[in-house]
């Protein structure tokens, strides 16, 4: 079913909602109207008929337990190099799911992003994934060398892994909103099964300032958020987001440092991983949050060839 088919949307309307990246009717289904209001220039009563409508044209029902345990099987783990880290994630990195890595500079985020972007491009035969990446770089750490590094470390043709690579420059908090709006005929196109944000919220951070910008700030994230869900789930493909951290002014005793974002970015990620330096150059992976694994930490190492143990 194509989105003219819907009532109250001509030609130009569809236009400008593909546009704005609702390119099908499951996108307009779980949209809500003031997003369809907005890209579509029309009205919120409008929009709501459009929604209902898109709602109508599917089975939209409740799934049954077994139901959700038949998806959960089409689920992929994407390995992580180190076999400590995969332990403690229960086998690697889920689809179907935001994992967040959050720590402080130099404590291996953007490098666990790189291994990521080129671990699932091992071939379907070794992982069962095998497909693309799309990296959002939102503060110039993206390398081509690096992967370059990485892939002759796993063996891999450097070439055709920075050709499968998809890298997606934002300049500020808008233009990333776009970005994902807009991603998802590049995930068909190219058989992406990954989407890297490194980082996630620098430039929320950035573009809103003060207490005052502060429910802005959350309101604008925690949209981007979901929107990052629903591509995950859609698609059966998984997110890594990096974060970083700040410190606690009213915390004493531990570890004064939290993810920036607050309980948004919290209650959105699925897993939550929290990266700090430790001796030797080594670094400490703590699982705090997940529905199903125990916490726990894992070491790992950053060397040429990538993250190992």
């Amino acid at each position: 079913m194509e989105l003219e088919e819907l009532p109250n949307i001509g030609a130009t309307t569809a236009e400008k909602l593909r546009d704005g990246g609702f390119n099908s009717i499951e996108s307009i289904a779980v949209a809500n109207p003031a997003e369809i209001k907005e890209i579509g220039g029309i009205g919120e009563a409008v929009a709501a008929k459009i929604i209902n409508a898109a709602r109508d044209s599917m089975e939209m029902r409740f799934m049954t337990g077994t139901e959700v345990l038949e998806k959960r099987k089409t689920m992929k783990k994407i390995p992580t190099s180190s076999s400590a880290l995969d332990e403690l994630l229960g086998g690697g990195i889920e689809s179907q799911a935001i994992t967040e890595f959050f720590g402080e500079f130099g404590s291996g985020k953007t490098q666990i992003g790189h291994q990521l972007a080129v671990n699932i491009q091992i071939p379907d035969e070794e992982t069962g994934i095998g497909k693309s990446v799309i990296y959002l770089d939102t503060e110039n750490t993206f390398r081509p060398e690096r992967i370059i590094q990485i892939a002759e470390g796993a063996g891999m043709d450097p070439e055709s892994v920075l050709e499968n690579t998809i890298v997606a420059r934002a300049y500020n908090s808008d233009h990333q909103m776009v970005i994902i709006d807009r991603v998802e005929s590049v995930i068909k196109e190219k058989n992406v099964g990954l989407i890297v944000v490194d980082s996630l919220t620098s430039h929320f951070r950035a573009d809103y300032t003060g207490r005052g910008m502060l429910a802005d700030r959350q309101q604008k994230l925690n949209r981007h958020m979901h929107d990052l869900q629903k591509l995950s789930d859609m698609h059966n493909l998984a997110v890594v987001v990096t974060n970083q951290v700040m410190a606690r002014p009213d915390f004493f005793f531990g570890d004064p440092t939290t993810s920036i974002g607050g309980h948004i970015v919290g209650h959105s990620s699925t897993f939550r991983l929290y990266l700090r330096k430790s001796k030797g150059g080594k670094r400490v992976a703590r699982l705090i949050d997940s529905p199903s694994l125990p916490d726990g930490e894992a070491i790992f190492s950053v060397v040429k060839e990538g993250i190992r143990d």
